[in-house]
C-alpha cells in the first residue's frame, strides 16, 4: 500500500512540476513507457503497481466506433486485463452517484457491517432539489450493512451521509480519506469533494480512475453481492424505537427487466450515475459464457436510452471477439 502511495508521488513530482490542479485544468497521467531517465528500481516499482491492471498508454489511439458517442467509454477483460476499447479514459468528467463506488470502497475497508448507525440532522436535510433519497430521518438506527445497500441499490444520498459522518465524524473528514484512497490506488486525475455525487465543479474523475476504484471493490465479496441485487429491504428502527421497513428498488434495468440483455453475456451488477452535468454514467461487470468477466464504463451519456443502448452494445464486443 505504501508502495503505491510513493509510486504517484513520484510519477506526479517528476512529470508535472509542481503543476496545481483547477477545476478547467486536470493533471494528466504518464505512463512508465514516456519514460527514459529513470532508474531500474523506479521502473520494477511502477511494473509491481500495474501488474494486476489493465493500462491504456496515454499516446495509444484506438479506432473509436461512431455508435459510442458519450463522453468516455471503456471495456476491460477484466480476467485476461486486456483493454478492448477505450475513448477518451484519461478525459475528466463529472461523477454523479459513481462516486459512492469509492465511499462504499472506504466504508468497506474502515466499516463492520454489523455497525449501528444514527442518522444526523445533516444526512437526512439534503437541501438540493431533486436529490434522490432513501428518505430516512434524523435519529433513525440502521445497520452499516444495511445503509450500504441502500446506497449502492438505490442510490440514496442521505445513505451516503449517515455511511461517511459513522466512519469519519464527519462528511468532511470522510471525503479526505477519499481522495487518499483514491491516490493510493492511483487514480491520482480524481477529486472529491462530498460522498455521494451531487453536483460540485470541484468533483471529477475519469473512466480509467473509476475502473481503478471500481477493480478495487471487486476484491469484496460484500460488495459483489450487493451490486447482484434488483432490490432490498431495508429494516431498521427510528427515533422513538418503532421498526420500519422500506423496500429499494436497483437504479440498474437490467436487474429490472427493463433491459434486454446480449445472449452469452450475464450482467453481475454495479452502479449508475446522473445529473444535468454529468449526464448519464454507469460502471457495470459483466461475464461471458467462458466465465471471463468484464468491465464496462460510460461516462456522459446524453440520455438514459442511450446509455443503455451503448452498454448492450459494448457487450456485443465480448459476445463477437
Amino acid at each position: 500500500m505504501k508502495k503505491r502511495v510513493i509510486i504517484c508521488i513520484l510519477i506526479m513530482s517528476i512529470f508535472l512540476g509542481g503543476c496545481q490542479v483547477s477545476s478547467d485544468k486536470f493533471l494528466s497521467y504518464q505512463t512508465i513507457t514516456n519514460v527514459s531517465h529513470v532508474d531500474n528500481n523506479f521502473i520494477a516499482e511502477e511494473n509491481l503497481f500495474a501488474e494486476n491492471l489493465a493500462v491504456l498508454p496515454e499516446d495509444e489511439v484506438m479506432e473509436q466506433d461512431p455508435v459510442l458517442d458519450s463522453g468516455a467509454t471503456l471495456l476491460i477483460n477484466h480476467t485476461d486485463k486486456e483493454i478492448i476499447y477505450a475513448d477518451n479514459v484519461y478525459e475528466s468528467f463529472y461523477p454523479a452517484s459513481l462516486t459512492k463506488l469509492l465511499t462504499a470502497l472506504v466504508a468497506l475497508r474502515k466499516g463492520e457491517m454489523t455497525d449501528m448507525v444514527t442518522v444526523s440532522y445533516n444526512a437526512s436535510h439534503i437541501p438540493v432539489v431533486g436529490a434522490k433519497l432513501c428518505g430516512f430521518k434524523e435519529g433513525d438506527v440502521i445497520s452499516l450493512e444495511a445503509l450500504l445497500k441502500s446506497m449502492l441499490i438505490y442510490s440514496g444520498n442521505d445513505a451516503s451521509i449517515a455511511i461517511a459522518e459513522h466512519i469519519s465524524g464527519s462528511e468532511e473528514a470522510f471525503v479526505k480519506e477519499m481522495n487518499r484512497v483514491a491516490t493510493e490506488l492511483g487514480a491520482v486525475q480524481s477529486n472529491f469533494v462530498n460522498s455521494h455525487g451531487l453536483h460540485d465543479d470541484n468533483q471529477y474523475t475519469t473512466a480509467y480512475d473509476i475502473y481503478l476504484i471500481f477493480n478495487e471493490l471487486l476484491k469484496y465479496d460484500t460488495f459483489l453481492s450487493i451490486i447482484n441485487m434488483a432490490s432490498y429491504e431495508a429494516i431498521y428502527t427510528d427515533a422513538e424505537g418503532n421498526q420500519k421497513e422500506k423496500t429499494f428498488y436497483s437504479t440498474n434495468k437490467y436487474h429490472l427487466g427493463e433491459e434486454d440483455i446480449e445472449e452469452g453475456i450475464e450482467v453481475i451488477g454495479g452502479k449508475t450515475g446522473t445529473t444535468n452535468k454529468a449526464g448519464y454514467c454507469f460502471s457495470l461487470l459483466c461475464k461471458d459464457e467462458n466465465g471471463h468477466n468484464y468491465i464496462a464504463i460510460i461516462l456522459k451519456a446524453s440520455d438514459n436510452n442511450s446509455l443503455y443502448s451503448q452498454m448492450s452494445y459494448l457487450f456485443k464486443y465480448i459476445t463477437d471477439k
